[in-house]
């Protein structure tokens, strides 16, 4: 799990919350960059590419050179993409992003102008949705800690610890519910980019998929 501090493991363990499972969504932490940039640095998705001088030089700014620019989570985020590209001692600046907008921005606008592009990304997010993209084979951690090694974390689906016992059916609904990231990002995008209304796409997801959420009727009844 990621974000979630120091209170959750706190209130678990007190039995104010119960972890009923996984949802299974793919989530998905790291180095990502646009498809072409394949061509540019022959050898991705494996990081070794991105050291061969010919990278370095696609990727490199004023702002950066010699080095080449990666493009980071803002700096109120924390930078392991820093701490990784130092412990590889590889010739690149990370330049933090203003936002989560500016990140989301910088992509797009890479994409359609085909430039070079390297950058600091998770999973699902509806930008994934609309641009192909690559994730980088991440260099060895040189410790297993958050600060030099990128985990993605595993979502969780976490109740009120007396739900199951005044709402059993909805409790035993929600411990059979999965959830696939290209959907879910499918979704988001249409919500967060395009401004739909969630109600009606979760509509459109429910009269689409009843092979998928019946069973979980299904076993409930059981």
């Amino acid at each position: 799990m990621n974000n979630v501090g120091d209170i959750y493991p706190k209130v678990l363990a007190e039995k104010k919350i119960e972890n009923i499972g996984l949802l299974e969504l793919q989530t998905r932490e790291g180095w990502i960059y646009p498809k072409y940039m394949e061509q540019i640095c022959p050898g991705l998705p494996d990081w070794t590419a991105l050291n061969k001088p010919g990278c370095v030089k696609a990727l490199s700014t004023p702002e950066t050179a010699p080095n080449g620019r990666f493009l980071d989570y803002p700096a109120d985020w924390g930078s392991r993409a820093a701490t990784i590209i130092a412990d590889n001692t590889m010739p690149y600046t990370a330049v933090p992003a203003g936002s989560e907008g500016a990140l989301v921005a910088e992509l797009e606008s890479a994409a359609a102008a085909k430039t070079p592009l390297v950058m600091m990304f998770w999973g699902p997010h509806y930008a994934l949705a609309e641009t192909e993209v690559g994730w980088i084979k991440m260099p060895p951690c040189k410790s297993q800690d958050n600060a030099h090694c990128i985990t993605p974390p595993d979502v969780a689906k976490i109740v009120w610890s007396g739900f199951g016992a005044k709402w059993p059916a909805a409790y035993e609904l929600l411990k059979k519910l999965k959830m696939n990231a290209a959907e879910q990002e499918q979704m988001m995008l249409r919500v967060d980019k395009k401004g739909e209304k969630l109600d009606d796409v979760v509509k459109e997801w429910v009269d689409t998929h009843e092979a998928v959420w019946k069973p979980w009727l299904e076993a409930v009844k059981a």
